[in-house]
């Protein structure tokens, strides 16, 4: 049955590999992207393109209004998914290193920006009949599993977004399924060229996480695969 899902930062990387599969699925895709000029291969695939800086209150507050007068009789679009997928890296891997900048960049697009996303779009979610938020961490995030240390904005926001994803789970619990994913080490700009996954098979694997996403998993830590991963 084909849904409306909505992939934040899906102009290029495991985002447009997304956009890919699910369009190619008979989804319709609601790609956001900060910057419409770069819009050209999601408009490609077919998929509507909403401008948008995960960064920027206002911003995601506009897209959330918009949507929320969209559908007929000025009621709210239904989204039936969202995917948290817009992120941000950090080269301040040091103690030494650290700014309150940089962290404070990290932790706004990487911890705080889906929680804002999901409030904006909750009216559409809420007419929405999967009602499902699909939000995109790192193992990195793991605190149980993190003997490397370093990468302190990075680790610390994706372990912040598992938090606050597991408090939204438990206050939303009947109203809408909310997970956190690690995609894999991902051949993109972030992961790097060194990474052993092609964008295209992480987003296979992740069309099918939310393919069958429902109560289950909320507020699970999932690998890309489904095994679930240590908090």
């Amino acid at each position: 049955m084909p849904h409306t899902i909505l992939i934040t930062g899906a102009g290029r990387g495991l985002g447009l590999a997304l956009a890919h599969v699910l369009t190619h699925e008979g989804h319709t895709v609601i790609g956001t992207i900060r910057d419409p000029k770069q819009a050209e291969a999601l408009k490609t695939l077919g998929a509507e393109v909403e401008t948008l800086d995960v960064a920027d209150e206002k911003s995601i507050e506009a897209l959330g209004a918009k949507l929320a007068n969209a559908g007929p009789a000025g009621v709210a679009r239904p989204i039936d998914i969202l995917v948290n997928n817009a992120g941000v890296s950090s080269r301040q891997n040091k103690l030494t290193e650290l700014t309150q900048a940089e962290l404070r960049r990290a932790f706004d697009v990487n911890a705080f920006a889906p929680l804002l996303v999901a409030k904006a779009l909750w009216p559409s979610l809420r007419a929405g009949e999967r009602k499902v938020v699909m939000n995109i961490t790192s193992q990195l995030g793991s605190i149980a599993n993190n003997t490397g240390g370093s990468s302190y904005p990075y680790r610390g926001s994706k372990a912040a977004l598992n938090q606050l994803t597991r408090s939204m789970a438990a206050e939303l619990r009947g109203q809408c399924t909310c997970f956190v994913v690690h995609p894999g080490w991902v051949r993109t700009d972030m992961g790097g060229p060194g990474a052993p996954i092609e964008p295209q098979e992480s987003a296979a694997a992740l069309a099918k996480l939310l393919a069958k996403a429902g109560p289950p998993v909320s507020g699970k830590f999932l690998n890309y695969d489904g095994t679930e991963l240590p908090w």
